[in-house]
């Protein structure tokens, strides 16, 4: 065996909750164990909590407590699986001091029997003690029953103690208001931390390592160094494991000391375990949109064609749930640009027809003369309508450019035209969408009928 190479008598760095191992150099752990101890002896507490994060000897503090208890005085239940229903919970506690498997089933005749063996323990001069380990997995009605089954006391004594051990997230279940009176009963409240300095973790290995019969040095100086780096500054369970890898691979390897070198090749695999196969990659930070081309030569787009590439490209700024855009073989003039010499003033399905090109942007436009279009309407202005949508208040400007043409195409484009108008309008006012009281389709339907209206 490797610790026979080093003329050791058992492992020393077990990550086993043995008592026998305990070396007493980290005070939060030697003050936790105290308190608790006190809690169950002298202060005739109801409940004692033991706190602290992963690997820092929360189970090994409850083998030491229980190991420090006269047996004589106590009948003893330790639970290691908390994560059950409480049903469940209430066997296996009855089970432990009884001896006895419990075959009972139901809530209300598991806690009569556990009363009567109150009682019968009291009758016997001694105490229940109830140990729960990893009480963080307990569930939050669990612990109501936890607090209930506290309930079960003398008015001038506690007929037993529960010890509730686990990790930060039962320090936060229980100091949760809603658990203000299971908290209001606790009676010590302790939390294990690190060793927290060098010092500490050379004596701890040191004394490891006599307590298994090392009668020489086996670790150099800096080997200190490297453990304190690779077990993130005294987590006992990460010493152990360095440490004894280490003295595997020195046994491995036929050396006479345990070097920094070695310990920190050690530390590094685990570290390399532990990190990603692959660097993660920084997001690319994404080029500002443009709504016009920053070269002349090039044609800008319309909204139309921007929404497409948008479609082709999988990206969506609004819900989709919101109409389709129009296919772009089809072109629905939002903003009209003026008609082009030597077209037909009469023929408007050529407006279709325009490249997109010629479709300007903005509602700036030059607006069409009036003896180009044959109009039923005389409409000389443009149309403002203000809308309100849940907390906000829309003001739509319709071109009347924009309502000339839509007078001339049939009743279903200028429901078509109406609907594009709505999803566009819609689009440049991402405050509604992002309102969750607002039902995009809803707004867009609103939009779309007022538009239609100026279109009839």
């Amino acid at each position: 065996m490797y610790y026979e190479y080093w003329g050791l008598q058992k492992p020393p760095f077990d990550n086993v909750p043995d008592p026998s191992m305990y070396v007493d150099c980290g005070t939060t752990m030697e003050n936790t164990i105290s308190e608790t101890l006190f809690a169950i002896e002298e202060g005739g507490e109801c409940i004692a909590v033991i706190v602290g994060d992963v690997g820092l000897g929360k189970t090994l503090s409850l083998r030491i407590i229980i190991d420090s208890l006269d047996p004589e005085k106590y009948r003893i239940a330790l639970i290691t699986n908390p994560g059950i229903s409480f049903v469940q919970l209430l066997r296996e506690i009855i089970g432990q001091l009884t001896g006895e498997q419990c075959n009972k089933k139901r809530k209300g005749d598991l806690l009569a029997l556990f009363n009567k063996i109150l009682f019968q323990t009291i009758d016997e001069g001694k105490q229940v003690l109830i140990f729960i380990d990893e009480a963080n997995a307990m569930t939050p009605a669990n612990l109501e029953s936890l607090r209930l089954l506290t309930n079960l006391q003398l008015n001038e004594m506690n007929m037993f103690t529960i010890v509730l051990a686990g990790q930060l997230e039962l320090a936060r279940r229980l100091e949760h208001p809603k658990r203000a009176n299971l908290y209001q009963r606790i009676g010590t409240y302790g939390k294990i931390e690190k060793l927290g300095t060098i010092e500490k973790l050379k004596t701890y290995v040191d004394n490891r390592l006599k307590l298994a019969g090392a009668g020489k040095q086996i670790f150099t100086e800096d080997a200190y160094e490297y453990l304190w780096e690779h077990s993130d500054n005294g987590v006992p369970r990460l010493i152990n494991k360095v440490a004894k890898l280490s003295l595997k691979a020195g046994e491995t390897n036929q050396f006479d000391l345990i070097t920094g070198e070695v310990v920190k090749q050690i530390g590094e695999c685990f570290q390399k375990l532990t990190r990603p196969s692959t660097p993660k990659r920084r997001p690319r930070k994404k080029p500002e949109r443009k709504m016009f081309s920053e070269k002349k030569d090039l044609p800008m787009r319309t909204p139309v064609e921007m929404e497409n590439e948008e479609l082709h490209r999988g990206k969506r700024r609004v819900p989709s749930i919101l109409p389709p855009v129009p296919d772009t073989t089809t072109t629905i003039p939002l903003h009209v640009a003026p008609i082009p010499e030597g077209a037909s003033s009469n023929n408007h399905d050529q407006i279709e027809e325009w490249p997109r090109a010629q479709i300007e942007q903005g509602l700036d436009v030059q607006p069409v003369e009036k003896e180009q279009t044959s109009r039923n309407r005389d409409i000389k202005e443009d149309i403002i309508e203000r809308l309100h949508v849940g907390n906000h208040s829309l003001e739509i400007t319709i071109p009347y450019h924009v309502i000339e043409h839509a007078l001339s195409f049939s009743q279903e484009k200028r429901v078509k035209l109406a609907g594009a108008l709505a999803a566009y309008i819609l689009r440049k006012n991402d405050n509604i969408l992002n309102d969750q009281t607002n039902d995009p389709v809803h707004v867009w339907g609103k939009i779309k009928n007022l538009v239609l209206a100026k279109f009839n």
